[in-house]
């Protein structure tokens, strides 16, 4: 950090999906990537983790690109890639990856199955737990490395209140515990929970850019207005 974003496009099939995008994100706070389906906020994330190349324009981490900043941030998917192992045995695979001691893997795994609310299914198998528990483990996985940056792209779509509510608790911890968060959701009450600054994007164009207080108490935008009231703008 900080993230700074300029002049940012992304182009397939003759479309621009993201048009001209220029933001900075600094380390403060909880930075939500809100829109309707289709905006491009998954896209986004995509290029500022470094797994798709913008058509033009860049995103630079502190000066470093997404690529060589990689190492100092995680990203997790709207359906985390869980290993055929369990919950324990995904999140040691991902330190001993990174030549984490073994007796050091396993205090890191436990300390972050307990963080995640999953210290008793442990040695369950990953992809037999509920959609919520591996979200958390997903997270868990991300975070055990304490990145800089963790990238959340729709952290709780198709989840039921009492998983996303236990899902935002962890997010919440790892604020706390002071790794950035950068997420996206097309859901306004989650937003209104979490944010503390939003990037409202729509159509590929990010319309506006405030603090999450100023932008629910009344958008300067007019797609944004529409979107908080619950219509989809056109």
């Amino acid at each position: 950090m900080p993230l700074a974003v300029e002049r940012l496009t992304y182009a397939a099939g003759g479309q621009r999906l993201l048009k001209d995008l220029s933001f900075r994100i600094t380390t403060t706070g909880r930075t939500v990537i809100l829109g309707p389906n289709g905006a491009g906020k998954s896209l986004l994330m995509r290029i500022l983790h470094g797994l798709v190349e913008p058509t033009s324009g860049h995103a630079l981490w502190d000066t470093l690109s997404p690529a060589a900043a990689s190492s100092r941030q995680a990203m997790v998917l709207q359906r985390p890639v869980l290993l055929r192992r369990s919950a324990a045995g995904n999140i040691d695979h991902a330190l001993k990856i990174r030549k984490v001691p073994r007796a050091r893997r396993r205090e890191l795994t436990d300390e972050a199955l307990a963080q995640a609310g999953l210290a008793r299914l442990a040695r369950r198998p990953a992809r037999s737990l509920s959609g919520g528990e591996q979200q958390r483990l997903g997270i868990a996985r991300a975070w055990v490395l304490r990145p800089d940056v963790l990238l959340l792209d729709e952290p709780t779509t198709s989840l039921d209140p009492t998983a996303t509510r236990a899902v935002e608790a962890m997010i919440r911890a790892v604020d706390a515990a002071g790794t950035k968060i950068i997420m996206s959701t097309h859901d306004i009450g989650q937003a209104k929970r979490l944010a503390s600054e939003i990037l409202f994007l729509h159509r590929g164009n990010l319309l506006e850019h405030a603090p999450a207080s100023r932008f629910f108490a009344g958008p300067q935008d007019r797609a944004a207005a529409l979107f908080i009231d619950g219509e989809l703008p056109s």
